[in-house]
């Protein structure tokens, strides 16, 4: 049997924060479509809700920090500012394009009943695929002033920060606030209303409503998570980062510490903004969030380190290493035409034997997809072989 341990080329805590997302999400959105009656309006129903507000940030924050690790990676192999740019930014772009065509199955699977403003709604993967390439085009105009190669050409690399990671992190953290505290003035008095919707539901999530939607996920403020995982990303791959790695990671978590208790102080003092909404574009309830963040890194971290992560088969890690296929394939059957529960009509219970029996099937797809790529692959390669060797029939053959 294959080992399911990660390959090593992978750092097992970013696919097991990965994984740690998918399961919150799948108990949010399950509880969120089959609850119905009583259990809609109880305590645990809250409290799965409110654990939904993590995957989102997660999945954001979690794409910075491979975004700069695939960066990293490229600049120690000497490719230049321009063809990074080109692979990171044409990523972002086929991730966008996915977001496009599951809006495009979602209205199909929902043809007759969904309205056809379906098609251009704000989602994660959109918003993902957004920030990826806008974190490009940062990362392409840092290294193109700093005039960077590969950092092992640039200063005193292995004793501290080279120049362009000072730059990246600096640049990536000016992005982080700038969208943060842009946020609440852009979802109200400076509400870009030039713009038609679809674009204008980019920057505040307005749809086509006319009001900005808590429920979607527009550039401001969701791409600030993105760019606070950039900077940790780039921060991570720092020589002296890589030499003093777990007292780096334990000072992430009490630095996540302090930035949530930081935001409960901000969030006492009066408020400079003229419209004040601490749940949806507060940059105090993004910090905390983010020192949440941070500090589950911290977690992960030390538990794939130290802790049971890795003994033999970890079902985090590997719906961690097939998030997508199991975000893409679970919504049908939770929230679709396809739902194994009849929706908004059952108790905790039933939604729970449901919730199990979703998470059992997503691990065992993320298996089946992470398992066979390679096998799959072989034998593929076999297969033309084999074809290409074998004779050409004649036309009386082909009879």
């Amino acid at each position: 049997m294959t080992s399911s341990q990660p390959p090593k080329s992978r750092l097992a805590y970013i696919d097991w924060m990965r994984g740690l997302a998918c399961v919150l999400m799948f108990q949010t959105h399950c509880y969120d479509s089959w609850l119905g009656g009583a259990a809609r309006q109880s305590k645990f129903f809250m409290y799965s809700q409110l654990g939904g507000t993590f995957p989102a940030p997660l999945f954001l924050f979690l794409a910075g920090i491979s975004f700069a690790l695939v960066t990293e990676k490229l600049r120690k192999k000497s490719v230049t500012p321009n063809q990074i740019a080109r692979t990171t930014i044409r990523r972002g772009a086929e991730i966008f394009a996915f977001g496009l065509l599951f809006r495009i199955q979602e209205y199909l699977i929902a043809w007759g009943w969904a309205p056809k403003s379906d098609l251009l709604r704000v989602d994660i993967l959109n918003t993902i695929g957004a920030s990826m390439m806008l974190m490009g085009v940062m990362c392409w105009v840092v290294l193109r002033l700093c005039g960077a190669g590969a950092p092992a050409r640039e200063k005193d690399p292995e004793s501290s920060l080279s120049r362009s990671q000072s730059a990246l992190i600096a640049a990536a953290l000016a992005s982080t606030f700038t969208i943060s505290l842009l946020t609440p003035l852009l979802w109200t008095t400076w509400r870009p209303g030039f713009l038609p919707w679809p674009l204008q539901s980019y920057v505040n999530g307005v749809h086509n409503l006319g009001t900005p939607q808590a429920w979607l996920f527009p550039i401001f403020p969701w791409a600030a998570f993105a760019f606070a995982g950039l900077a940790t990303g780039f921060l991570l791959q720092a020589p002296i980062a890589k030499s003093r790695e777990t007292a780096l990671f334990l000072s992430i978590g009490g630095l996540g510490l302090i930035f949530v208790e930081l935001s409960r102080w901000l969030d006492s003092l009066s408020q400079i903004y003229p419209v004040y909404d601490y749940w949806h574009t507060s940059p105090n309830f993004f910090l905390l969030r983010v020192g949440m963040l941070m500090m589950i890194l911290t977690a992960s971290y030390a538990w794939c380190r130290w802790g049971a992560a890795l003994w033999g088969f970890s079902p985090l890690i590997q719906l961690g290493q097939a998030s997508l296929l199991v975000y893409w394939v679970h919504l049908e059957f939770v929230y679709g035409r396809f739902s194994i529960v009849p929706k908004r009509a059952v108790g905790i219970t039933a939604a729970s034997e449901g919730l199990l029996a979703i998470t059992l099937a997503m691990i065992a797809l993320a298996y089946l997809r992470t398992h066979t790529k390679g096998w799959m692959k072989g034998r593929g390669v076999e297969a033309f072989a084999w074809l290409r060797s074998r004779p050409a029939r004649s036309p009386a053959q082909a009879n």
